[in-house]
């Protein structure tokens, strides 16, 4: 394996298999457990300057390959002396390929469908809060579309953060 390499997921199998390669899943822990490449290591983006990493070559993974790609290139400027690739198109690729996954069981939904299902959930009692007790309820459905729309335009979702809080998203891996 070359520096700063993208493999492809069945590339990434290929080594694996061979034992020529330690994956590193840089996802949160909420999304490590909720689905992973069977046998890598989970070490969040924020962290991965900070822990000790395997002294063989490494190959980063996340969801779509933006935040593996990020964390090769944090590597990098750090001057870390071994082996980096990422995996292209990260686990959406892998699933894509067909190749396995390791879920935790019991473990929670995805933070973005808690997201949806809230959001969904709050526009629906604002409507039928409105017809049904005051009109001012409205109120609670445009409220949640603009928190909706900001999010998209920002990238920031409170909401995603609030549900992140909560005791059933509270995982370690």
């Amino acid at each position: 394996m070359k520096p700063s390499l993208r493999l492809s997921p069945h590339e990434l199998a290929d080594q694996q298999r061979s034992g020529l390669v330690r994956i590193v899943d840089v996802r949160e822990p909420m999304e490590f457990v909720g689905g992973h490449i069977p046998g890598s290591r989970n070490i969040p983006l924020g962290q991965i300057g900070k822990v000790p990493l395997p002294d063989a070559p490494l190959v980063l993974v996340c969801q779509s390959g933006a935040r593996s790609e990020r964390g090769v290139a944090a590597l990098r400027s750090r001057g870390l002396d071994t082996e980096l690739a990422d995996l292209e198109g990260g686990l959406l690729a892998w699933q894509a390929a067909q190749l396995p996954l390791e879920k935790r069981k019991g473990a929670p939904l995805p933070l973005m469908r808690q997201v949806q299902i809230s959001a969904g959930a709050l526009v629906l009692i604002g409507v039928v809060l409105s017809q049904t007790v005051a009109p001012g309820w409205i109120w609670l459905s445009g409220f949640v579309g603009a928190g909706l729309m900001f999010a998209g335009i920002s990238g920031f979702c409170g909401l995603a953060r609030l549900l992140a809080l909560l005791p059933w998203n509270r995982v370690t891996v």
